[in-house]
């Protein structure tokens, strides 16, 4: 600002000046009757006023100058500040990247650890049906049972749907199936509500199951004998078209209130219709 209010100062004193000058010029005009003694004198008065002049402008340069070196200054000052601002912002962009990058990971983190919480979970409800149904067995129903300890002829069949044409899964955890379509259930130790076997003598039994559903290519078929929480066989099969089947049986030795069930295997699927194609069968073999 104040270098270019001094352009028109610098501007204006020179016109003066030149002014000044020429006026005196014209005031020197002397008369001829005099111009013989004049000629002996210096023309002082215009050798004034341009000394005059000249010093004026190098004043009004010397201030140019002074003023564009303090803005010099004052530019090069606010471009440290502002290289400086721009270092520090920077700096915090990469903070707030890094910090949200940590949070991104710890988020990531938790998800996955509430997913693994959540399939334990699922499994020991599972494992919890399963304990409550050994303990709805009470001591009254135990002792019942060893008193009929004569009881020789046990056998039982039946199929997964009680009616009607499905598939049953899948689920993502372990899950219990219960066979409702009951074929046979000599002695009644089969409970076609809860899908347990419970054994009312101590003896050998023999069971056998048969696991089918259609064909995909994302989920098998798949089954578990289950004994007192215990895998024993499982059946299996896995195809990607058309109807797949498959069967596994076991000869066990069981106490009195010994529960034998089956298990569906996670991500699987399992189906049934009127033509019983899913089915869970087993008979004592012999008392010991």
């Amino acid at each position: 600002m104040e270098t270019t209010a001094c352009f028109p100062l610098l501007l204006l004193i020179c016109s003066l000046s030149t002014a000044q000058l020429q006026t005196e010029s014209d005031n020197d005009i002397i008369p001829q009757g005099k111009q013989t003694e004049s000629q002996g004198r210096e023309p002082t008065n215009a050798s004034h006023h341009q000394q005059t002049c000249t010093q004026d402008i190098n004043a009004v340069l010397r201030e140019m100058s002074a003023a564009l070196g303090e803005q010099r200054v004052e530019t090069r000052h606010l471009q440290r500040e502002n290289e400086a601002k721009l270092r520090e912002l920077e700096m915090q962009k990469t903070e707030v990247d890094k910090l949200k990058q940590q949070l991104q990971a710890k988020l990531e983190m938790q998800k996955t650890e509430a997913d693994k919480l959540k399939q334990q979970l699922q499994a020991q409800a599972a494992e919890l049906i399963s304990m409550r149904a050994r303990t709805n067995v009470t001591e009254n129903q135990v002792e019942a049972l060893k008193r009929d300890g004569e009881v020789k002829q046990v056998a039982f069949s039946a199929s997964l749907l009680a009616s009607g044409s499905g598939t049953v899964g899948p689920f993502n955890t372990h899950t219990t199936l219960v066979f409702r379509y009951v074929v046979t259930n000599i002695g009644n130790a089969y409970n076609p509500n809860t899908g347990f076997f419970i054994a009312p003598v101590r003896g050998a039994y023999h069971f056998e199951l048969y696991i089918g559903a259609h064909g995909s290519a994302s989920h098998a078929s798949g089954a578990v004998l289950v004994k007192n929480g215990e895998h024993i066989f499982i059946a299996w099969e896995h195809q990607t078209s058309g109807y797949g089947s498959s069967a596994n049986g076991a000869t066990l030795l069981l106490e009195v209130g010994d529960v034998v069930f089956l298990r569906q295997w996670v991500n699987t699927r399992i189906f049934d219709n009127e033509n019983h194609h899913s089915t869970f069968s087993g008979h004592l073999l012999f008392t010991i």
